[in-house]
């Protein structure tokens, strides 16, 4: 794809700041587009005018907030400019097709690189930090086997942390075929910073470092589970090697399903610590089985031609307990035990004791300070 959406310094000033809302995402930049007209109108309105078109008392419609992000956005635009960043933005033709059919995907992708991240055959590969010898070598016998069934189009997509996901990067960079590292903050940084090299290694050899972050963007807890969503909804298919009871891989199979795509898992021994979490996802009929590359070629039809994947389920069956946390939390947003607590008036430790297991579901995030929020948006 195109490196640069074709929009002059100014015009990709003002989607910068568009983008940077908080918030926004492809429902509500385009229904505040339809209401102000242009990102630059966003911008240009005073507070009160802002307010009166749209009936919206958020603070992202103050003058400060608005000049603040603005601001940013100059910035931004410097550092793309100095570092060669492609910015693709949700309604040019340079952004995700895939991406854009997620319904919390961000408005701006920022990208080193020149992969296409429009390829025919998209895979998502995660997996536990803690990968073992068994995970490890499975990721490079599937890539060999996948880059001979797929000599074209094949596009490999992971998170460049540590364990499986840096173990498929490696894997797809041993076979030649281009790879996608999702990171949980702007391009300024490598994180991480042990993977540099890796990163380099994947952008010469016709991959990319994407995000949807600025460079001057505080990296937080929250990131790692944010980003997720952006390695299920570029991909085809989430695979998922390896993974503990709970932990981020399993987050991406459930947005990856959420999203329409097919979900495989590596199925381990009963007493393997990190093929736990797969195992369950298999037993749960929330993946399919994968022991090689045949496997993900028969599930996605990419042996016979391309379909539409079947839609799974996202969450599992919630017990009445876990539904009126869930219920709480899509209402309140991130909140503290406490008001969990209150809002359902049930004592803490009952609650405590849904969260936990709500987490291990990976439909919760815990963060710190004793809150709590959805992991999955």
């Amino acid at each position: 794809i195109p490196h640069h959406d074709q929009v002059s310094h100014d015009e990709l000033t003002y989607r910068i700041a568009f983008a940077s809302v908080r918030g926004m995402g492809i429902d509500l930049a385009t229904k505040l587009l339809e209401v102000v007209g242009s990102e630059r109108a966003f911008f240009e309105m005073n507070e009160r005018e802002l307010r009166a078109l749209t009936g919206g008392r958020s603070r992202i419609y103050s003058d400060f907030y608005r000049r603040q992000q603005l601001e940013r956005a100059k910035a931004e635009v410097e550092f793309i400019a100095g570092h060669n960043i492609g910015a693709h933005y949700y309604t040019s033709p340079t952004f995700p097709t895939r991406l854009r059919e997620a319904d919390d995907a961000p408005i701006m992708l920022y990208s080193s690189g020149h992969c296409d991240l429009n390829a025919a055959h998209m895979v998502s590969i995660v997996g536990t930090r803690h990968a073992t010898p068994y995970g490890v070598n499975f990721c490079m016998r599937l890539l060999q086997d996948l880059s001979a069934a797929l000599p074209q189009g094949l596009v490999v997509v992971s998170g460049l942390a540590y364990g499986i996901d840096i173990a498929a990067h490696r894997a797809a960079l041993r076979c030649h075929v281009p790879t996608v590292a999702v990171l949980p903050r702007g391009l300024n940084r490598i994180y991480p910073a042990q993977h540099r090299t890796d990163a380099v290694n994947i952008v010469r050899d016709g991959g990319a470092i994407v995000t949807d972050y600025l460079s001057t963007d505080e990296v937080h807890k929250g990131n790692f589970l944010a980003r997720n969503r952006i390695i299920a909804a570029l991909s085809d298919c989430t695979v998922v090697v390896e993974s503990a009871a709970s932990g981020g891989a399993l987050v991406t199979a459930s947005l990856a399903a959420s999203y329409n795509r097919e979900v495989l898992a590596l199925p381990g021994r009963v007493s393997d610590e990190f093929s736990t979490g797969c195992n369950r996802l298999l037993r749960t009929n929330r993946a399919a089985v994968i022991t090689s590359a045949d496997d993900l070629l028969r599930t996605m039809n990419w042996d016979i031609k391309a379909q539409q994947p079947k839609q799974l389920q996202v969450f599992p069956t919630l017990t009445p307990e876990e539904q009126a946390v869930v219920d709480a939390l899509r209402a309140g947003g991130d909140m503290h035990i406490n008001d969990i607590a209150s809002a359902l008036q049930q004592p803490v430790y009952r609650v405590m004791s849904t969260l936990v297991e709500l987490d291990c579901k990976g439909i919760v995030s815990a963060m710190p300070g004793s809150r709590y929020a959805m992991a999955i948006r």
